[in-house]
């Protein structure tokens, strides 16, 4: 088979799926435009999130069997209309679900002891210790919003910690010997930290607005290393403003978009500065699940999918 990589990826696919007798195409420049063109050419294709694979594309796509995406979720992909296509849809959420978990864990103990305030500080000649005296994770709720395969890498990590560990998600039954699955009015109820991690849907988009974070009974840490789309940006500062949110950690941005490089070519939205300046925000550039061994995982989970479907 044929396959087009649009997107670089670790060395191994393409040496592992040559090895297999496929014979791989790269083209990291073109314009969908010209890569819609010769697409008909192609049993199989690998991306991360170069652009959109609409029905468009797709009609194009006669002989295409596979599309990979190196990444957790399908979001750039018109799933239902491939699937109508007989395309098998392949993803890779094993193989960044551990560094995502151990990210999310990182931003709450650098929120809860202040590691990026005193870091500043000491580097600006200040040694404040009382002004940076931390808070302990162990004694906390912490709600989980998704309870797949980062959900539970991320309750993987807190079982070295005295924490309650709750977990809501559309799928019933779920929840496991690292966390209670329970009612998300529940979490509401009970959670000092919640951490997203949902893919992008009709249903998790903009779910974080004012009106989901005041139907929390106690101030609470926020953390996203899902999608930016799951927050409302301006809820999210006016809850920061107001102290029903204690702090954030954001791996993502609801500005982002396919190229996240883009984000400060223009003048940031106001929320978005508001952010830039807090003291009690985290920021990240979406790369929960960008280790160099997730790297390596992320493509070995893509080739061994391939071999089970086609071999």
């Amino acid at each position: 088979m044929n396959v087009l990589h649009l997107d670089t990826n670790h060395s191994l696919l393409i040496e592992q799926l040559a090895a297999l007798g496929y014979e791989n195409h790269e083209d990291y420049t073109s314009s969908k435009d010209a890569i819609a063109a010769k697409i008909h050419l192609y049993d199989g294709l690998i991306l991360r999130s170069r652009f959109r694979i609409d029905a468009a594309f797709l009609d194009l796509a006669t002989n295409l069997k596979f599309i990979g995406r190196v990444g957790a979720g399908l979001e750039n992909i018109d799933t239902d209309y491939a699937q109508s296509k007989g395309i098998h849809l392949i993803s890779a959420p094993e193989g960044n679900q551990n560094a995502v978990g151990e990210h999310a864990l990182g931003m709450v103990l650098a929120l809860f002891n202040k590691l990026n305030i005193s870091d500043q500080q000491i580097r600006n000649g200040l040694w404040q210790r009382e002004a940076n005296r931390g808070i302990e994770l162990d004694g906390k709720t912490v709600g989980i919003i998704g309870y797949g395969h980062m959900g539970k890498a991320f309750a993987k990590k807190l079982r070295g910690f005295e924490v309650e560990v709750l977990c809501y998600d559309i799928k019933p039954n779920v929840g496991d010997a690292n966390a209670q699955q329970v009612s998300l009015e529940t979490l509401q109820k009970k959670a000092q930290i919640l951490s997203l991690h949902v893919p992008h849907t009709e249903l998790t988009n903009q779910m974080i607005d004012a009106s989901f974070i005041q139907k929390f009974e106690q101030p609470f840490w926020l953390i996203n290393t899902a999608r930016g789309s799951c927050v409302v940006t301006e809820a999210l500062v006016e809850a920061l403003e107001s102290k029903k949110i204690l702090g954030a950690g954001l791996d993502v941005l609801e500005y982002e978009k396919s190229s996240f490089e883009t984000l400060f070519s223009n003048e940031p939205p106001a929320a978005l500065s508001y952010l830039l300046k807090s003291k009690n925000v985290m920021l990240s550039p979406h790369v929960a699940g960008w280790t160099v061994e997730s790297h390596q995982k992320l493509a070995q989970t893509i080739v061994d999918k391939i071999v089970t479907i086609f071999h």
